[in-house]
This record gives structure tokens, C-alpha cells and sequence, in this order.
């Protein structure tokens, strides 16, 4: 998964983001990315690791 590690301009995609990591933990994938907890990609990381606990 690559999203930017920047906040979008578009407040619908941080959701979007979300969405995406839920939807990985709900599927028993999992998440590689080398960034930061910044942006959005930290949006769906954070996301899906909540969704695992």
C-alpha cells in the first residue's frame, strides 16, 4: 500500500484512508510501509492496527 505522508486538501480521503486499513485488518492482511506515523498513510495504518485489537 503507498498514500502519501501528507494530509490530503480533499477531506473525504483521510476517511477513504481509514476505510482501506479496516478493511485490510478485516481481511487478516497485513501492512507494510516505511513512513512515519504522518499522513495518510498513517491514517490507514492507525486504522488497521486498531482494527486488530
Amino acid at each position: 500500500m503507498y498514500c502519501g505522508s501528507r494530509e490530503s486538501n480533499n477531506p473525504r480521503f483521510p476517511e477513504l484512508a481509514q476505510q482501506a486499513g479496516r478493511e485490510i485488518a478485516r481481511r487478516n492482511w497485513g501492512v507494510v510501509y516505511g513512513g512515519g506515523k504522518v499522513g495518510m498513510m498513517g491514517k490507514l495504518a492507525d486504522a488497521a492496527l486498531e482494527s486488530w485489537r
